[in-house]
């Protein structure tokens, strides 16, 4: 989600992508059609809501508005998702399976009318520190859902929270809250209740920023995702995706709280663990550990 790094794909790379979509095709003839007549100055709406209507019906496949503005969006501007195809096609994949499902995003920025659109008719949730940014995202994009969150922690601040983490009784399992909790510098405590209220499928780690001492890093984003994947009730694992792999920060907190033995699956910078609740492991895995 990082808002100012321009990412410029070789398009030779998603021809088999979009070959095996065929709504992409169909979306896409939409947004073609609605282009001409802007341009032709003949913006006619019940003609316009014919020609969506009855391309929502080819192939008995069903395309949302949001599905359609990302066509629209995507077709018509340079700026496009940060992550490479090889990264998507893996959180598309299981957005695929799962779909629709609870998806919470930490980050907002060039990619998120995408990841909304692959998860159409599910709930998908971004997170955002700068309120400024997700004013001018949500101009561009109010059918997007997001808050702003505040993080308590400094990039700089990362190997002493590593290293004293496990002094603190409240940052520790089985037992460990998120909500309110303020005597674990790593939980993010304050989060909209929405967050802590609903169990996510997926979790998309892609920000807060982390590339300087004063930012906040992704630590607590890192530890928060853990324990809401052990705290899961439902059946299933929580599938969790960390970007950004190749920063000693990241690397380091996904080993220690999103653990080695539940990664499955690493593409350029990022990693896609699946992590089973708590009342599913094996007795391999302590009770009172992360790992």
């Amino acid at each position: 989600m990082k808002k100012h790094q321009h990412f410029y794909p070789d398009t030779r790379n998603y021809r088999p992508f979009l070959a095996e979509k065929p709504w992409f095709f169909v979306a896409l003839i939409v947004a073609t059609f609605i282009v001409a007549l802007l341009i032709a100055g003949s913006f006619k709406q019940p003609f316009l809501c014919s020609i969506t209507n009855a391309a929502r019906e080819v192939g008995g496949y069903s395309a949302t508005p949001t599905q359609l503005l990302a066509i629209l969006h995507y077709a018509t501007t340079r700026v496009v998702p940060q992550q490479s195809h090889a990264e998507i096609s893996i959180s598309f994949n299981v957005l695929r399976s799962l779909g629709p499902c609870n998806f919470l995003v930490f980050g907002l920025g060039h990619d998120s009318l995408m990841w909304t659109s692959l998860n159409p008719h599910g709930n998908t949730l971004f997170l955002e520190e700068d309120p400024k940014w997700v004013h001018s995202v949500l101009q561009r994009s109010p059918n997007l859902r997001a808050h702003v969150v505040k993080y308590p922690t400094r990039l700089s601040q990362a190997d002493k929270l590593l290293s004293t983490y496990k002094q603190e009784q409240d940052c520790m399992p089985p037992n460990v809250r998120l909500k309110g909790n303020r005597n674990c510098k790593l939980a993010l405590s304050e989060l909209p209740d929405e967050v802590y209220n609903k169990e996510w499928d997926i979790i998309m780690i892609d920000a807060p920023r982390g590339y300087f001492a004063e930012a906040p890093g992704r630590m607590g984003a890192i530890y928060t995702a853990a324990v809401m994947s052990r705290a899961r009730s439902r059946p299933g694992v929580t599938h969790v995706f960390l970007h950004d792999v190749d920063r000693k920060v990241e690397k380091t907190y996904a080993m220690e709280f999103l653990c080695k033995k539940y990664l499955v699956k690493a593409v350029g910078r990022l990693w896609h663990f699946e992590i089973p609740a708590v009342a599913n492991r094996s007795g391999d895995t302590p009770s009172s550990s992360f790992c």
